[in-house]
């Protein structure tokens, strides 16, 4: 017999309950459906049912076009202390599997189990997993062990279970508001630019439809000159953070996510949609600038309650999953190749009525990390691109390693060291796939390479989703051979150890955050090690104009600072040497002939809207659509934009 479903049901969810009723048969024993986020959640007694007839299932997602899954009711449950004695009875010790590795999520009915080798419960058709879940009506979540201990990783597992109860009520606040039927009849869509438009840094995109308000981004830019200038401007347009119906982050910079939390401070209560990484990553940084803004005294528009609050309500998505996030429209992140877990988002409003591609940060190049970029789509209308490098033209990735394996080898040899300021997130772990896989070819000598900063936390966070690295490298992983922990490898924890390390007479490798030596290890090392000629230092990402990576960049041979409330002066002897091939952006060509493809693959984009670069870069790369345009290289009647912050641009009417 069916629970009481709810006295007064819209007509929407009243006919999908209706249609799933009808088509589940009754040895399933349904007890109750629920809208839970995105997903339709079918309680049912009988455990069998979810592993033999999925294919039920997956029809009944076809014909209503909704997320489903099957959870066993807590009645057919078996009690927690006998399925940890199952699950370790039944699991062989190559599964390397403990009774600590064993948590429970109660009101999602899954039994979460963290182990360094997840396809063992996955090979020959599932058969453990199936065997788990039947024996025990617990749904085995696997998450997979990384070889490097992650902070991150253990404490925002821990905090999402041990708060299952409040999660599943956000999860039905959700789904009722996603899950209804829609109440205006008339019809338009109209994106509004809040920030890294004519710019870089604060990214945020308003979408706008007569039913829903979704943010694409909502960063923050810790290096602009005011306040005003390094938020997203959600407050001059008359919208308060309550009125959203989601938010959609593309990746874990901090200029794309880096004040999520400031919505939920000031009433934010729907859902963050990211991919599992991003929702690690993007923590991990919020952590992070709390924790810098604290110590430098600069105050933040929210505080370590709003990130966890934040945390609760981020729904992680996988690539090429089509999700619903409001009444009209649709979203599926589709790979973007710019960081781990980054994604394009693609919003499919109405029933056919727009489609918008945001490309947010992309790289249309294979890299020895991650996969290049995606370029199929079901339909593009509007394509939102970046154009950080939309006037630059890079040097092959091929080139710029060698360049980079070359600057090494000569500073070693010589008894120097060479300091490589870099990002965090992305660039840090592709340097060290460089560097672990020309020590072991001979092209550089085994020398240590020391790590500080927030470097290994991410790196450990790497090695927990190989599935998203490239082909290569995955493969590399999962047969044992992880260049993340090539023995030359050394984390530091004690800042007490810069000293020595810089006065060794031994040659070595530092890698440090921030990446622009904006603060961080890295500013220090750069102090300790700048007057020696024989030491390096190598910028491998972007230097943002005013930061003092830029001016060391650009050739300024004397930088004062301020060492325990004394100004010294720093002779910059080292060499200086910077590497523009490993952007995780698209350059000029890739940026061109990602447009091209898309158009010669049938996808015919009625506008271009050009974001996230500088005016300059934005400029060249609109006069090359333009050429392209007067040579047919693509359609004449592209409309092109390029719009400031504050800007809009309706797109539907």
């Amino acid at each position: 017999m069916i629970f009481n479903y709810m006295t007064s049901v819209d007509k929407v969810r009243q006919l999908i309950v209706s249609e799933i009723l009808g088509q589940i048969p009754k040895e399933a024993q349904v007890t109750k459906i629920e809208f839970e986020g995105p997903e339709i959640a079918v309680y049912v007694r009988n455990v069998n049912f979810i592993v033999e007839k999925d294919e039920i299932i997956k029809n009944i997602a076809k014909t209503i076009r909704k997320r489903i899954v099957v959870r066993v009711d807590e009645s057919s449950r078996k009690p927690e202390k006998e399925v940890i004695k199952y699950i370790l009875a039944t699991t062989a010790s190559e599964a390397k599997v403990t009774e600590d590795d064993i948590t429970f999520d109660k009101v999602l009915g899954e039994v979460v189990i963290t182990t360094p080798e997840p396809k063992y419960f996955y090979k020959d058709d599932r058969a453990l997993y199936k065997k788990i879940f039947i024996e025990t009506g617990w749904r085995p979540r696997i998450v997979r062990k990384p070889p490097l201990k992650s902070r991150i990783l253990d404490s925002a597992l821990k905090y999402l279970v041990s708060e299952s109860d409040e999660r599943l009520k956000i999860l039905r606040s959700i789904g009722e508001r996603i899950h209804r039927d829609t109440l205006f009849k008339d019809r338009y869509v109209r994106i509004t630019a809040l920030g890294g438009f004519m710019e870089v840094g604060r990214s945020a995109i308003l979408v706008e439809t007569s039913e829903s308000k979704v943010l694409l981004d909502f960063g923050f830019n810790p290096n602009a000159p005011d306040t005003s200038s390094s938020m997203p401007r959600i407050d001059a347009i008359g919208i308060s953070p309550e009125e959203l119906d989601a938010v959609v982050v593309t990746h874990a910079h901090l200029d794309h996510c880096g004040l999520v939390p400031f919505l939920f401070k000031y009433g934010y209560e729907g859902p963050v949609y990211a991919t599992e990484a991003t929702r690690d990553l993007m923590i991990l940084l919020q952590l992070d600038l709390l924790d810098i803004s604290k110590r430098e005294g600069k105050p933040l528009p929210f505080d370590l309650k709003h990130v966890h609050k934040a945390l609760l309500h981020t729904i992680p998505l996988k690539y090429n999953e089509v999700t619903d996030i409001a009444p009209d429209i649709r979203l599926t992140l589709y790979d973007a190749g710019h960081v781990l877990g980054s994604a394009i988002a693609h919003l499919h409003i109405g029933n056919g009525l727009h489609n918008i591609v945001y490309t947010s940060d992309f790289k249309y190049g294979k890299t020895r990390l991650l996969n290049r970029a995606n370029d199929v789509f079901p339909r593009v209308d509007t394509l939102i691109m970046e154009a950080t490098y939309g006037g630059v033209e890079q040097p092959s990735r091929e080139e710029a390693e060698a360049k980079f394996i070359e600057i090494v080898k000569k500073t070693v040899e010589r008894k120097g060291k060479v300091l490589i300021p870099t990002l965090s997130v992305g660039r840090a772990q592709e340097v060290m796939v460089i560097l672990a896989n020309a020590m072991e070819s001979g092209l550089i000598p085994k020398v240590p390479v020391y790590i500080e900063g927030m470097i290994n936390e991410v790196t450990a966070i790497h090695t927990a989703y190989p599935e998203l690295l490239s082909k290569e490298l995955r493969e590399k992983i999962y047969s044992g051979l992880n260049p993340f922990t090539y023995e030359v490898f050394k984390v530091l924890y004690d800042r007490s150890a810069r000293e020595e390390i810089v006065e060794s007479n031994e040659p070595s490798i530092i890698m440090a955050t921030s990446g622009m030596l904006t603060g961080g290890p890295a500013v220090e090392y750069f102090r300790l090690m700048a007057s020696d000629p024989r030491n390096s230092i190598v910028f491998v990402n972007y230097q943002v104009e005013g930061t003092l990576g830029r001016k060391v960049r650009d050739g300024i041979k004397e930088v004062h600072m301020v060492v325990e409330d004394k100004l010294q002066v720093i002779k910059v002897n080292m060499e200086v040497y910077s590497i523009d091939g490993f952007s995780g952006h698209s350059d000029h060509k890739q940026l061109t002939r990602y447009l091209k493809n898309l158009i010669s693959s049938g996808l015919k984009p009625k506008r271009l809207v050009v974001n996230h670069g500088e005016p300059e870069n934005i400029r060249k790369f609109i006069n090359e659509v333009v050429k392209m345009k007067m040579k047919r290289e693509v359609y004449e009647d592209l409309e092109v934009y390029a719009p400031r912050v504050l800007e809009s641009l309706t797109l539907v009417i």
